[in-house]
């Protein structure tokens, strides 16, 4: 339920976003740029990152409509009960591996994270721009959960089975589309 006064209670993040526009398309403008552009990570794997993330915050409206992206852009629909479940991770690349592992301490324990943790990263082939964009991902979806957890955003899932669906075929820059059509 949303707490906005100005917005019905069952606004949704888009709802959010076309209300206050100045602010949320260069936030969406970034979405775009780092979940959707040039990565070492595939666009399902930054996905998978902004799931996990987003679960680790207890964000129930993140955690569900950026795995469901995550899926329909190809992870395994497996991988996303073993990420939650700790049930370990057969259906995860085990070169994403330690980067849950990084952005997991990161979420929970930020000021413990080191060059170990790090060099973890490194190990499994990954390359600088791959952990600053698992460090970026990581912080990215902490503001959005703390964004959306404090405005009270909820939907069904009907809702974030369309919004999934949404980004996994138009990205976050048809986002900003829906915003400037708003105005």
């Amino acid at each position: 339920m949303s707490f906005l006064k100005s917005l019905p209670p069952d606004a949704g993040l888009l709802q959010v976003f076309q209300a206050f526009p100045k602010a949320a398309r260069p936030l969406l403008e970034y979405h775009e740029v780092l979940l959707r552009g040039a990565s070492p990570f595939s666009a399902a794997e930054r996905e998978l990152i902004a799931a996990y993330v987003s679960g680790l915050n207890n964000c129930n409206y993140c955690r569900a409509v950026h795995s469901q992206t995550a899926v329909a852009l190809g992870i395994h629909v497996d991988a996303i009960s073993e990420i939650f479940s700790g049930s370990g991770l057969e259906h995860v690349a085990v070169r994403m591996h330690p980067v849950l592992a990084f952005v997991r301490k990161l979420t929970l324990s930020p000021g413990k994270i080191t060059a170990a943790d790090a060099n973890e990263i490194f190990a499994a082939g990954w390359d600088d721009r791959a952990l600053y964009d698992a460090a970026a991902i990581c912080g990215l979806f902490n503001l959005m959960n703390r964004l959306v957890n404090g405005l009270g955003v909820e939907a069904p899932e009907a809702y974030t089975k369309l919004a999934a669906q949404r980004l996994a075929k138009k990205g976050y820059a048809a986002l900003v589309d829906l915003l400037l059509t708003s105005q």
